[in-house]
């Protein structure tokens, strides 16, 4: 017979929901303005140095950015967000902090994936994509100088849970569409604005991506996979050993710190090492926005973590 109590996780995302309330009557409250996408995006955009192709699809590529100087250069694996769609985002919405990152010596590679809104994206060829962008890293470390034995991902909104998950990739259950030999090493894993916990980001009210493309992403449950957020989400695979580190913003209503500490709680709870860094009076766009008081505080984290 099934239990009548709530499971260990709904329980957390429900706390998680709560909080989320709490802190948008706080945003509602705040004082002037943040920064809207069009501050950003009509800025002069930056180019990346080389774009590399992981597969046959136009949107299965990765564009690298090569610091001036004598290599090998460390290197930072970036994953865009967008609600895991490709109408919303592109890579190129992170174009402005690889550039930046690019100007303190650090190679950035900027990966692009089908979205859950393209055919072959959501489950599995969403994850798929990201696995295979990021193991493409190999082949391109080898070739232009970079430094794949400490790789720091970094992502933004959707793209944290992405980058997460990439962290967590050696925590797949066997059997899983998405496990593979052999995954990416990653040391350090950031996840801005993330959305880390699948199920707490379908949680209403709120600005978050929503009911639907989650469950694109996450797929159908069958018989054989129960439970869809065993092998999608990361709050799901701990423990894992790279480092986390979240870093939102107090006035982002795409995701909430509330989110970053309910999943901190989790993973603290499951053994795994995990930072929150939250900033203030700033919003989502902020935090892939040079200038900022965010984009300082993830710059130093990244650098830290880079050991520079």
């Amino acid at each position: 017979m099934p239990s009548l109590f709530p499971s260990r996780a709904t329980r957390l995302a429900i706390a998680a929901g709560a909080a989320l309330l709490a802190g948008l009557a706080a945003l509602a409250a705040a004082p002037g303005a943040i920064m809207q996408w069009p501050d950003l995006l009509d800025r002069p955009k930056p180019a990346a140095d080389r774009r590399i192709a992981y597969g046959q699809d136009p949107l299965q590529h990765a564009d690298l950015w090569l610091p001036a100087g004598k290599p090998p250069f460390p290197v930072v694996l970036m994953v865009h967000g967008g609600c895991w769609q490709t109408d919303i985002a592109d890579a190129g919405i992170m174009n402005w902090i690889a550039d930046d990152l690019r100007a303190h010596g650090v190679a950035v590679w900027n990966i692009e994936y089908r979205g859950v809104d393209r055919p072959g994206g959501g489950y599995p060829g969403t994850f798929r994509d990201v696995a295979a962008a990021a193991d493409a890293l190999r082949p391109a470390a080898a070739r232009f100088g970079l430094r794949a034995d400490r790789v720091v991902v970094l992502g933004h909104s959707a793209g944290g849970h992405l980058g997460l998950w990439l962290a967590a990739r050696g925590r797949l259950p066997r059997g899983s569409a998405l496990r593979t030999a052999d995954p990416l090493p990653i040391a350090t894993a950031i996840s801005i604005g993330g959305l880390p916990d699948l199920q707490a980001a379908q949680i209403p009210p709120g600005d978050t991506c929503g009911v639907e493309a989650v469950r694109t992403l996450a797929g159908r449950a069958t018989t054989d996979r129960p439970n869809v957020y065993r092998d999608t989400s990361p709050a799901e695979l701990m423990p894992f050993p790279a480092r986390q580190i979240l870093v939102n913003a107090t006035r982002d209503r795409i995701a909430p710190p509330a989110f970053a500490a309910a999943y901190a709680a989790r993973a603290r709870a499951a053994g795994s090492p995990v930072t929150l860094l939250t900033v203030p009076d700033e919003g989502h766009v902020e935090l892939i926005a040079p200038g900022t008081k965010a984009w300082e505080t993830e710059r130093a984290a990244i650098l830290r973590a880079l050991g520079r």
